[in-house]
């Protein structure tokens, strides 16, 4: 197939065009900036329906991974890109006649402050997602479902907390900060929450391109399936990048409080790095998340081929070598 993958410069997407890749099927990457994947790219921004229009045209297929991902911002920064963007890819599938979507949303979509154990895939709920990151991504994940027809088959996939060598989101920015002495666990520790290694998620991504002719109209959470307590998965990640795990625990109503202090010290100044710590954050890191995955396996006729033991050596021999 002629398959475009958007947002191929994150790790996620640069290892689903690589996959896709490397079984044979011809590649377009579509991204603002150039990427170092050796495939052919289309530079462009998901906000502009022109350049949208011009990278669809010709495809058989679209893996949608571009979003605006950070954890602060404008809300009409998350809007122009995850909603907006997701708009202006339908209208292109549909006026280039593309039969399939594959559009990679979040968990945190359905997410409402509460504990999800053994969840499935709740309905993307745009009012009552934690922040703005998780309701554009809602909103985002509607448009995309909606879409689904006879003439256009969209299937969501919502891998959680994707980790793997050479992450710069969630393992790099726990080590930074382990490295700095400034990771603490958010209350007990103990919350048990899923994340997936990125092959995994790599791999499930793709089976859901195969398997869009029966998977179509669903959403569909991806995770290693191996729930594991917070300070155990921190100390892990740690562990393998040589740093101390950390020991200091800070109560989750303070944590909450100091989040919303500096959030609002963040948007005062005008400051676009993330922050230390947010309300939504703080919630995730002191409530457990994880998810029931029998029917995203059956579904996808999907297991996940790396397990977390494995995934930590292999994180482990990253660093030594780096």
């Amino acid at each position: 197939m002629r398959i475009l993958v958007t947002g191929a410069g994150g790790m996620l997407g640069g290892g689903v065009a690589r996959s896709l890749a490397e079984r044979g099927d011809d590649v377009t990457v579509f991204q603002r900036r150039a990427s170092s994947l050796g495939l052919p790219e289309i530079n462009g921004d998901v906000t502009d329906p022109s350049a949208v229009r011009r990278a669809v045209e010709g495809m058989d297929a679209v893996v949608h991974l571009a979003a605006k991902v950070n954890v602060t911002g404008a809300w009409a920064e998350y809007e122009a890109v995850n909603i907006g963007g997701v708009r202006h890819l339908v209208d292109a599938l549909r006026a280039a006649g593309t039969p399939r979507l594959v559009h990679v949303s979040s968990p945190s979509v359905a997410h409402h402050g509460r504990a999800l154990v053994g969840a499935g895939a709740g309905p993307a709920d745009p009012l009552r997602a934690r922040g703005n990151y998780a309701r554009s991504k809602a909103a985002g994940e509607r448009i995309a479902l909606a879409a689904d027809s006879p003439s256009l088959a969209v299937v969501a996939v919502r891998p959680h907390l994707v980790w793997g060598p050479g992450d710069t989101q969630l393992v790099g920015r726990i080590v930074q900060r382990a490295r700095a002495g400034r990771l603490p666990l958010i209350g007990s520790g103990a919350a048990l929450i899923d994340t997936t290694y990125v092959d995994n998620a790599v791999d499930a991504t793709v089976a859901a391109l195969d398997r869009i002719g029966t998977a179509h109209g669903r959403a569909l959470v991806v995770t290693n399936g191996e729930p594991r307590p917070v300070a155990d998965l921190f100390a892990r990640l740690c562990r393998a990048a040589g740093v101390r795990p950390p020991a200091r625990r800070v109560p989750f109503p303070l944590a909450w409080v100091a989040g919303a202090a500096v959030e609002g010290a963040w948007a005062l100044s005008g400051r676009h790095d993330d922050p230390p710590l947010t309300r939504f954050l703080a919630e995730q890191l002191a409530t457990a998340h994880w998810f029931d995955q029998r029917e995203t396996r059956e579904v996808l006729g999907w297991t996940p081929a790396v397990p977390l033991e494995e995934g930590f050596g292999r994180l482990a021999d990253w660093y030594a070598r780096a």
